[in-house]
């Protein structure tokens, strides 16, 4: 079973204070879309391979999601604070233990630390998918957490990894969550961790499912109906005709993965 949930949480909104540790100043390397600020133990080699790896990744990840021939305009740098090490990362970083990694989308910010296992194949393409995303799609698009962390799981040179046998375990076991019951869950730092890996393991699955057992170009067309308002619902059934409601996506999945 894949640990989904000790890798990633997003916040959509400002970034909160970067909490930094007043003994422990921030130095700084700025490329043409990031701009990283590390601390000292962080070692210089890992930052300019963050920076490499972010600019390429940026651009994957926009094409990825198909926006990238048709729009791209980030007009502010990305930021991205990498912590001296976990505990740093939590105490002074204001995260949760059970997080690896965080994106603020508005902020156009990302919290990170050097040791964290597959950053660069994961990590580091999840929280952009969370920023690509959400500066396509516009601030005020009310969309279910479940789609924004698979959409950005998707992202991930893994993708899925285990996520289908988790769910199919879930399901076996009377632990699956129904995707309505699934739209109205939020993760806390306080927040289970069984139930917490069970979220992603969800969110990857049944975005993966979408992608592509439904199709890219109709998945693009529910991006773009995200994107003029549209509540997510609504634009469900406008672009898949056959899912009148989320029960219905949520029946066509469970059907997908029990065969």
């Amino acid at each position: 079973m894949r640990n989904w949930g000790l890798s990633l949480i997003l916040i959509i909104g400002s970034c909160p204070l970067l909490f930094a540790d007043e003994t422990d100043t921030w130095q700084s390397m700025r490329g043409q879309d990031f701009e990283i600020f590390y601390k000292s133990n962080v070692p210089e080699d890992f930052v300019q391979t963050t920076m490499d790896t972010a600019e390429d990744e940026f651009k994957r990840v926009a094409d990825n999601l198909g926006l990238f021939e048709k729009y791209w305009s980030m007009k502010d740098r990305i930021k991205i604070y990498i912590y001296n090490d976990h505990k740093d990362y939590v105490t002074n970083g204001g995260q949760a233990v059970w997080s690896h990694g965080a994106a603020f989308a508005q902020a156009k910010t990302i919290k990170a630390y050097p040791e964290i296992a597959g950053f660069f194949d994961t990590t580091l393409p999840h929280e952009l998918g969370h920023i690509v995303f959400r500066d396509y799609i516009g601030f005020e698009a009310a969309v279910p957490l479940w789609f924004e962390e698979g959409v950005a799981i998707y992202q991930e040179k893994a993708k899925r990894l285990g996520a289908d046998a988790v769910v199919k375990t879930a399901i076996e076991n009377g632990q699956f969550i129904p995707l309505m019951r699934l739209s109205d869950m939020r993760l806390y730092k306080n927040t289970n961790g069984q139930i917490v890996d069970l979220f992603y393991s969800e969110s990857a699955s049944i975005v993966y499912y979408m992608i592509t057992e439904l199709g890219e170009h109709e998945f693009n067309l529910l991006c773009d109906e995200l994107k003029n308002n549209v509540p997510f619902a609504e634009a469900l059934h406008k672009v898949y005709l056959r899912f009148h409601t989320i029960n219905d996506l949520n029946q066509a999945w469970l059907d997908h993965l029990q065969g």
